[in-house]
């Protein structure tokens, strides 16, 4: 008992000693645990404020076509002749809708005075500029179902239309008559856009394997491999093409780039991010589709990652904590896009800063108190026409904002809500709505 007593004592007087010395306070910046084991490329920073600045945009241009996705320089029409007061032309149905397991991924074409539209059950139309239906071609094989796979997409080129489609397909069509010229399998889903180019149809075909096929036979030039992956959007990007390059992109969140003649490839850049807190963020796939501009490669993907990169070595000249649900569209010193947050973003095209960002349309309104969110809002785009910015929404309107400041400017209803990008050809706009309707607006 004794001993315990002493043995307690000294306990006593050590705690007492302990709090008699002064705590050292060590000098310099207090952060918090979770701050310091923060991951650098992934931390948010604060949104900077809106800001006017100057768009260098260039001048209006009365194009007879929009051939193909405007990826690639040759086939980006910079700024398209439109009218700012749009007003319905006409509609016309191009066969079936959006449906729960089945989607319209197509943009619709413009070639030739005329308007080449993939609807959701993979069937191929040609409509007149007056909306009236010239031909139609089925990408069903015959001992399938439509259900049974999405349909890709579309590229017009010297009186052909080349369509992919996810039975495994690429098919030359002649654009005139929709007569099927050559058909190569793939040996995979094909169902994003193909690019055409210098006599070569380029495309990735089951989110992993690029493909340069020659556009007179439908022969394979040559073929390159990337890595695919499970958790990807429907739909996948149209490599961006120019003299020199082929830019692909795959599902595992890769870029690639390569000589376009030969398939050499040079470089290799992953896109990785992932916006925290966000269940869609999970998604890594390339939404954001290549673009090439100049000398510059701009990507990015599903979950918070936006880059710049040089298209001759795949150098990274800057990264935005911004996903790219479209591809972006440069304009002069600026690049625009819709982003995973669901807004309109301006970035400074030499160092990736923001500009300003816009709201759009994000989720319905909550109709049920159990239920937190009810279904999202799609924004396709945006386009430069006009000398302003388009963007279509499945809410049911085409937006316009001012390029400097993306204040809104005014907006149309689309009946049955967007489903496509919207293209611009001789003066005239054109989008698909989710209901299997082509609009025209003038």
């Amino acid at each position: 008992m004794q001993a315990k007593l002493i043995l307690a004592s000294v306990i006593a007087t050590g705690v007492l000693a302990g709090c008699a010395d002064r705590e050292i306070m060590l000098p310099g910046e207090r952060l918090g645990v979770r701050e310091v084991l923060q991951d650098p490329v992934n931390a948010v920073a604060a949104t900077p404020e809106n800001a006017t600045v100057a768009a260098s945009i260039p001048a209006t241009v009365n194009n007879a076509a929009w051939a193909q996705s405007h990826v690639s320089p040759s086939t980006r029409i910079g700024n398209a002749a439109l009218s700012t007061n749009l007003t319905p032309v006409w509609s016309t149905s191009i066969g079936q809708g959006d449906k729960r397991r089945a989607r319209i991924i197509t943009d619709p074409v413009v070639a030739d005075g005329r308007i080449f539209t993939v609807d959701s059950a993979g069937r191929v139309s040609a409509t007149s500029t007056n909306g009236e239906a010239l031909w139609s071609y089925s990408l069903v094989p015959l001992r399938d179902d439509a259900s049974q796979a999405l349909a890709g997409g579309v590229a017009h080129d010297n009186g052909r239309l080349y369509v992919t489609s996810g039975f495994g397909t690429l098919t030359a069509l002649d654009a005139a008559t929709g007569q099927e010229i050559w058909t190569q399998r793939l040996q995979a889903t094909a169902t994003g856009a193909p690019t055409v180019f210098g006599g070569l149809v380029y495309l990735v075909a089951g989110d992993s394997t690029a493909w340069a096929i020659e556009a007179d036979d439908g022969r394979v030039r040559w073929q390159s491999d990337g890595l695919g992956d499970v958790g990807n959007v429907a739909g996948a990007a149209p490599p961006a093409v120019n003299n020199t390059h082929v830019v692909f992109s795959f599902g595992s969140g890769a870029v690639q780039g390569a000589f376009r003649q030969g398939g050499l490839r040079l470089w290799s850049a992953d896109i990785v991010g992932a916006r925290k807190g966000f269940a869609i963020a999970l998604v890594d796939d390339i939404t954001g589709y290549p673009v090439i501009d100049g000398n510059t490669v701009y990507a990015g993907n599903h979950s918070g990652s936006l880059v710049a990169l040089n298209v001759n070595s795949g150098e990274r000249l800057w990264t935005a904590q911004q996903g790219a649900m479209d591809p972006v569209w440069p304009a002069g010193n600026s690049v625009y896009f819709v982003s995973d947050l669901n807004e309109l973003v301006r970035l400074d095209a030499t160092t990736g800063e923001q500009i300003w960002a816009v709201d759009l349309p994000g989720y319905e309104p909550v109709r049920r108190p159990q239920r937190r969110r009810d279904s999202a809002f799609a924004n396709h785009g945006p386009i430069l026409a006009g000398g302003r910015l388009i963007v279509a929404s499945s809410d049911g309107f085409l937006r316009s904002f001012d390029p400097a400041s993306g204040e809104l400017i005014s907006q149309t209803e689309i009946r049955g809500g967007a489903t496509t990008r919207p293209v611009v050809a001789n003066g005239t706009l054109y989008v698909v709505s989710t209901n299997g309707v082509l609009h025209a607006y003038r």
